[in-house]
């Protein structure tokens, strides 16, 4: 029942981390230079070394979670601390990404060894770049509404009839039509501060929150030491993932056909 447990955080954190770079990634956004200037996450056009983010996924009653999490863009690295409900409880996963590697285990073990295995780092670097100054113009399709606040403006997207499919299944998984809400805020000049996801179809909610509570902040990740980690088979993650859980939990079908398309 401990390794179950393990496993499931493992999985859930693994959702959040994958689920958190993909939003950060495609939230293009534009520059505000008619904002105020006490912006506290101004990057003055650099690309960010390290960031700090809040993330929180929810997906109904049965399902949620929130992390903080650091990423070291020069380093390539990332580091999270997750916490997702359980009955009775909260349950705690520390979470590493390096070297092609994800490495997990429970936060109150802190002399255990780590659960490792095999992912592909995204380009952290890619990354920085789209925090630092992206182009609104890059998200078509959808219709789009632009609010000011001080220092920040938010770019709010949204659009029906969406085709959501499983995050976890065959490309040929049938898929079910949904609507999406996508807002997201940046500061003064451009730079990324918040993004939320927001999906509803017959399904249920998933919503996908990002913070970003810093920039350029001192994130050290320590990589576990070979000899402190255990293998965790791909075909433990592939039944894991098989659970009510995570076959619930839906994504865009395609990333790509949410622009250049009409808007329904």
């Amino acid at each position: 029942m401990a390794v179950a447990q393990r496993l499931k955080a493992l999985a859930l954190a693994a959702v959040a981390l994958a689920l958190t770079v993909t939003g950060v990634v495609i939230a293009a956004t534009d520059s505000n230079p008619a904002g105020v200037a006490k912006d506290p996450l101004t990057l003055n056009g650099y690309p960010p070394k390290t960031a700090d983010l809040a993330v929180t996924l929810t997906g109904g009653a049965s399902f949620g979670l929130s992390a903080n999490v650091q990423v070291n863009f020069r380093t390539g690295r990332v580091a999270a601390d997750v916490s997702f409900p359980l009955v009775v409880t909260t349950a705690e996963i520390d979470l590493r990404l390096a070297r092609g590697h994800l490495y997990a285990r429970p936060a109150n073990e802190s002399s255990g060894p780590w659960l490792i295995t095999g992912l592909k780092t995204p380009a952290l670097f890619g990354v920085s770049l789209e925090l630092t100054k992206p182009d609104i113009n890059l998200i078509t399709g959808f219709h789009k509404r632009v609010t000011k606040s001080g220092y920040s403006t938010t770019y709010t997207f949204t659009r029906r009839h969406v085709a959501l499919s499983k995050l976890f299944g065959s490309t040929s998984s049938t898929s079910t039509l949904g609507s999406v809400r996508w807002s997201i805020t940046v500061g003064n000049q451009g730079e990324v501060t918040q993004s939320t996801l927001r999906e509803q179809s017959a399904k249920g909610v998933m919503t996908l929150s990002v913070s970003v509570l810093s920039y350029n902040q001192p994130a050290t990740v320590v990589v576990p030491s070979a000899s402190n980690t255990q293998p965790l088979s791909s075909t433990l993650i592939e039944k894991l993932l098989g659970s009510e859980d995570f076959t619930n939990i839906l994504i865009p079908k395609s990333l790509t056909s949410l622009s250049g398309t009409s808007v329904s």
